[in-house]
């Protein structure tokens, strides 16, 4: 069983790979004697332990982060995972798809939202005609 040093540095390379170094060095040097824990926390957890499983890839994980996101309206972490979908290698249609798939099952409203954090988030793209 791997220690809790091991989780934290796989969870710190998958985290960056995912989010980017700038997005994990702006979140660790915000980290407050209150945080610091809880950036310990999802470094070791969310992604030592789960981003960095085996049974499904990022693509894979990308679709059902986005998805959850957009069903409880997580709107601040829907913009972040939007950013790390097109690094996990998820084109612009593939997340207008996860958006429209997320209509039917979590609401319009929900991905009417979604939708205008895409538009913000992905504004370059899409407007490049990357929808690729």
């Amino acid at each position: 069983m791997p220690t809790d040093q091991e989780r934290h540095d796989q969870g710190m390379a998958v985290r960056r790979e995912v989010l980017s170094d700038a997005h994990v060095d702006r979140a660790m040097s915000a980290a407050t004697a209150l945080t610091a824990d809880w950036q310990d926390f999802i470094t070791r957890v969310a992604w030592g332990d789960v981003w960095s499983r085996p049974g499904l890839d990022r693509r894979s994980r990308s679709i059902a982060v986005l998805s959850s996101l957009i069903a409880h309206g997580h709107h601040e972490e829907l913009a972040m995972h939007l950013r790390a979908a097109l690094r996990n290698g998820l084109t612009v249609d593939e997340i207008r798809e996860v958006i429209l798939q997320s209509a039917v099952y979590s609401g319009v409203p929900a991905a009417n939202t979604a939708f205008r954090i895409a538009t913000e988030v992905l504004g370059d793209a899409v407007a490049d005609g990357d929808a690729s």
